[in-house]
């Protein structure tokens, strides 16, 4: 009697965890997909940076360089947006 009132009792733990498993692949992938994301544009911010050291002026330098942090703040702010979006799944 009592392995079956624990055998009950378990089977919404396992249940969760099987939906949890379920989720987890599709939650993976856009995990992975948010951080390819980041990875970019932070490849994309270095080289704006590159470019900066190899600048002309002065102000063309500062240009390139705000355009980096801007490119790599808004990979980032994507980046978390998709992260967010696989949590709530």
């Amino acid at each position: 009697m009592m392995k079956k009132i624990a055998l009950i009792a378990a089977l919404p733990a396992a249940a969760l965890a099987m939906t949890a498993c379920a989720e987890s692949a599709e939650e993976e992938q856009m995990e992975e997909q948010a951080e390819m994301t980041e990875d970019a544009a932070e490849a994309d911010a270095e080289m704006l940076d590159d470019m900066a050291e190899d600048a002309t002026s002065e102000t063309q330098e500062d240009a390139l360089e705000d355009q980096a942090d801007a490119v790599e703040e808004a990979g980032e702010e994507k980046a978390d947006q998709m992260e967010d979006a696989a949590d709530e799944m």
